[in-house]
Parts: structure tokens; sequence; C-alpha cells
């Protein structure tokens, strides 16, 4: 899948600032923010790539970045929280075949353009557009403005076939971010995931920790997140899985304040990784989380938590 980014009328290969000849080519697209890639979402990608075989077209998905509400309302309205960050769509899109993403850079002067003029300029004149497939309830331009009568009308003059694909629901259930959102916090990381059509992702930096684990023989990894807008599940303890080096390794996260050890009230991630012990400092990890196994707790003594975490591992052990 090739990923190239538009910022401020430039086009740019994914992760580099050199400046791309482009050319439009015949294309099926779809459009929209697509936080979580979830099930609803891979019903609309799965018909536009459906449309892009039928009729000889490159398959093209275009989302945004940042995701729009954080450009348009910032935190007023409480944090968004992101169920994914765009390296995580990334990984996930690739599964899906798609030919194209393209990254729009989501600015304050970009969020200014119409609906008639993206539709004409990006969609029809950048990127080619012959088929335009999005979901029943997408909105798009200066305040929201371009709808479904909008696409059609624009799709006749501009000999564009436009399909608004209706709300996708499977054993009668319906998909959405805000019900994914919902789940997570509440700690209902099983059905969360089914939800999605894969495991929740969560994705940060090694840092330098407090080192208590070690104390009790459960060394951990403390991470800082990649994107401070993604949305972290209920506060307790999870199966999760990673991959270092390529070796998949089993892992016991800790989301939370970490009441035994630390009266800051902070909330912090780390995860103690089974059958792992080499230094970490600095690496990028991308977990995924499996099994909410129980609250947080606070401990009487450090010996009470090394008793309840050896539990904890051996149900990762075993059930993970």
């Amino acid at each position: 899948m090739r990923v190239i980014e538009y910022d401020n009328g430039v086009v740019y290969s994914y992760g580099s600032r050199t400046p791309l000849d482009f050319l439009p080519e015949p294309s099926a697209i779809t459009v929209g923010s697509y936080d979580g890639l979830h099930r609803g979402h891979r019903q609309i990608i799965a018909r536009m790539m459906d449309v892009a075989a039928a009729r000889h077209l490159r398959s093209v998905m275009v989302t945004f970045e940042p995701h729009p509400r954080l450009v348009l309302k910032g935190d007023v309205v409480g944090p968004l929280g992101l169920l994914t960050t765009l390296d995580e769509k990334i990984e996930l899109l690739a599964d899906t075949g798609v030919d194209m993403l393209v990254v729009i850079r989501f600015t304050p002067e970009f969020s200014l353009r119409s609906s008639d003029d993206f539709i004409r300029t990006m969609l029809v004149g950048l990127l080619g557009a012959k088929s335009i497939i999005v979901g029943y309830d997408h909105a798009f331009g200066r305040d929201r403005s371009g709808s479904r009568e909008t696409l059609e009308r624009l799709g006749r003059e501009l000999d564009v076939v436009v399909e608004v694909v209706d709300a996708v629901s499977i054993d009668n259930e319906h998909f959405s971010s805000t019900q994914i959102r919902r789940l997570l916090v509440s700690g209902r990381i099983e059905e969360a995931n089914y939800a999605l059509g894969s495991a929740y992702m969560i994705t940060g930096t090694v840092v330098d920790g407090e080192k208590r684990g070690r104390q009790i023989g459960f060394p951990t990894v403390n991470l800082k997140l990649s994107d401070p807008h993604k949305l972290l599940p209920r506060s307790g303890v999870y199966c999760a899985h990673t991959a270092i080096e390529g070796v998949h390794c089993k892992a016991l996260m800790n989301i939370g304040v970490r009441p035994t050890v630390s009266s800051s009230g902070i909330i912090s991630l780390e995860a103690h990784l089974l059958g792992y012990s080499g230094d970490l400092y600095g690496a990028l990890l991308r977990f995924t989380l499996h099994r909410f196994l129980r609250e947080e707790e606070q401990f009487t003594t450090l010996d009470a938590l090394k008793t309840q975490l050896e539990k904890d591992k051996k149900t990762v052990e075993l059930y993970c």
C-alpha cells in the first residue's frame, strides 16, 4: 500500500518532506476519519474495493491527520480519545489490500475549504475520482456542509458515481467509534475487540521508570504514549501481547495510578513481559489488549502485591 501526505497544496511520500510529482489516476475513493477502522468502516472499505475491482480503478482511502475534531474544537468538549493513531491506522489498513492511503494534514486553513471545492480539487482533480463511496452519516467540508445531496449533485456534474453505504450491522449489532469508546472505558475489552474486528492497540516509547517492579521480581517497561490523545481503556490489569524484534511476547499490562507504590495519582502505563529481560529503553512498542483481568487494587504490602501478580501471570500464561 502506498501512503502519501497532502499538506497545503503539496504532495509528499509519507514520512518524507520531498515534494512528489503526482498525477491523477482513475480511482474509487472513500473519505473519512476512520478512527478505529472498526467492522463498520471495513464494510465501507470492502465495498470501495469491490467497486474498484469491477471498474478497474485504483482503490484509495482519504483520511485526515490530526483528527478534525482536535483542530476544530480542541479539548473544549473534553478529550477526543483516539481509537487509532495514524501509524496504527496504517498498520491495520495494510491488511485490507487498499492500493493507496492519502493523509490530508488537517489545519484550520484546510477546514475552511467548502465541500464543493474539496470534491472538485482534491477527490476529482488531484486523485482522479470516478467512484466515491462513503458511509451513511458522512459529512465533510466547511461546517460539515457536504451532505449526501451535495455528493450526488456534484457526482452528476463531474461524471462521478456516488454510493452511500447504509449503517452496517452484524448479528443485529451496529458498530460505531462512539460505541467502542464506551466499551473501552468500561473495561469491556473483548466486546470492543469484536466491534473493532481486531485487538485494541496501545503504542508507546519505553521510558525510564521507578524500577519498583524489579524489587519484587516483576520488572516492567514503562510506556509514554506515542499520541497523547489516544484513548486509554478503564484502569486495571490486562492481558496483552507485543512483538519484540519479530518475536511474539505475552505481557501483563497495568493501566492506572499504581496505588500500592505511588501516591501521585497520575495515570501510567507499564507492562511486565513474560519471558523477556532485555534492555528496551527508547524502543517503540505496540501492545494489543485481549482481556481485562481485574481492577487496580491497593495492597498493604509489596509481598501481597507480588502474590497477586503471580496469580495474574499464571492467568496470562494459561488463557491469553
